[in-house]
């Protein structure tokens, strides 16, 4: 069983060194003796030390996507500089205001002084360095231009997590919205209706139909508003706990999300722009296609198209052409196909599969754009339309009265 590692510390100092100068500063050691046998090492008599308090608010607990892509750039810059991969990641990881980016860039930092090559050291995380990642550190380390497939890998990812960002850009303005409308709506039939409500009682007439309805809506939630709350809570509960665990529900969700009128134009051409990216870096790489289809169909960011992926490799792996088994799929455009296939003919598979995910990416832009401007006017519509039902609803009686008399 291989010996578990001992956890770093960093410990704050005080002492004198051997010019009798007093100084001061800031160690990392597993224990405080050690820091202690440390410093004596480097001739310095400490008068005080101790355990480096964290800070409040020490940032994020977790590594996010851009953490990496913004790392694999000033990796490639600095190793392209001359300086020490070790080093690097020590400098990355000092004072970043992500407390878990600091620790995984220190621990890579101790793994490469300790001897481990990068990629092998990258593997040891495979959440923020996936294959695509250690293959191409593989692949730089053994050509000696790791600072290019470094710069590779950096311009990949950033592209990747920029459309990602204007996918969820598009979807969060229509979300809110709506989800601004259900409050407003459950307001008004919790706090305004019932004032309407005591109003029609006197009138003692008959209620036109859509009055009655809101009102009857009204006394439900005013009276059973807990149930419905609760209602709302076990199925969005239920829900996401099956949608967790059942790769068949995901799926399906997948599906229909592409097959949305407006939402699912983005989404699927995000996927093809994923696919095409990803699929062309591996290439560049020297990966073999077949092991690094998985890597492409996880990229995809769709179970539509990661499943699709999945049988295009089953078919490679069985001799058929990439273009021939992406048709059995049925889900890729024609456009991508003809491109594939004169990539294939051509030997220029790469390049014709970066032109496409730049198309699509062209393709995904527009389609944000258009959406941003089409989306506001008919949000404003849907939540008009909410708010001035109610309205109508409960002035209506007035109006009804007012031409009585």
């Amino acid at each position: 069983m291989a010996k578990k590692q001992k956890k770093v510390l960093q410990f704050e100092w005080e002492g004198v060194n051997q010019k009798r100068v007093t100084s001061g500063g800031e160690i990392e050691a597993p224990t405080l003796s050690q820091a202690r046998a440390l410093l004596r090492q480097k001739g310095v008599r400490v008068t005080k030390i101790k355990r480096k308090a964290k800070p409040l608010f020490s940032g994020s607990k977790t590594v996010k996507a851009q953490d990496i892509s913004f790392a694999s750039r000033q990796m490639a810059t600095m190793i392209g500089a001359g300086i020490p991969i070790a080093q690097t990641m020590r400098a990355i990881g000092n004072g970043h205001e992500n407390a878990a980016m600091e620790k995984l860039m220190m621990d890579l930092s101790r793994d490469v002084e300790s001897g481990t090559a990068l990629s092998v050291a990258l593997s040891k995380y495979p959440i923020h360095f996936n294959r695509l990642f250690t293959s191409l550190t593989e692949a730089g380390e053994e050509s000696g231009k790791l600072d290019t497939m470094l710069d590779r890998v950096a311009t990949y990812n950033e592209k990747l997590e920029a459309i990602k960002s204007k996918v969820k850009s598009a979807m969060m303005y229509p979300t809110i919205v709506l989800f601004i409308a259900a409050i407003v709506s459950v307001l008004l039939l919790l706090f305004v209706i019932p004032q309407f409500e005591k109003l029609f009682e006197d009138f003692g007439a008959q209620l036109p139909t859509l009055t009655q309805t809101i009102v009857n809506m009204s006394k439900w939630m005013q009276s059973n508003w807990y149930i419905g709350l609760g209602v709302i809570i076990v199925a969005a509960v239920a829900f996401a706990y099956t949608y967790k665990r059942s790769s068949k529900l995901q799926f399906t969700m997948d599906r229909i999300f592409i097959r949305l009128p407006i939402f699912g134009v983005i989404l699927k051409k995000s996927a093809l722009a994923r696919f095409s990216r990803t699929l062309a870096i591996i290439f560049s790489a020297g990966v073999p296609l077949v092991d690094g289809m998985s890597t492409v169909g996880a990229a995809t960011g769709n179970r539509v198209y990661q499943k699709a992926v999945e049988d295009v490799k089953s078919d490679i792996s069985t001799g058929r052409s990439l273009e021939s088994a992406m048709v059995s799929t049925k889900v890729f455009p024609n456009m991508m196909l003809q491109m594939v296939a004169s990539g294939e003919e051509s030997g220029e598979l790469e390049v014709m599969l970066d032109k496409v995910a730049d198309f699509y990416e062209r393709e995904v832009d527009d389609a944000v754009e258009a959406l941003s401007s089409l989306i506001e006017p008919l949000m404003i519509v849907l939540l008009g339309g909410i708010i001035g039902t109610m309205v109508l609803a409960m002035y209506m009686p007035i109006f009804k009265m007012a031409a009585v008399f």
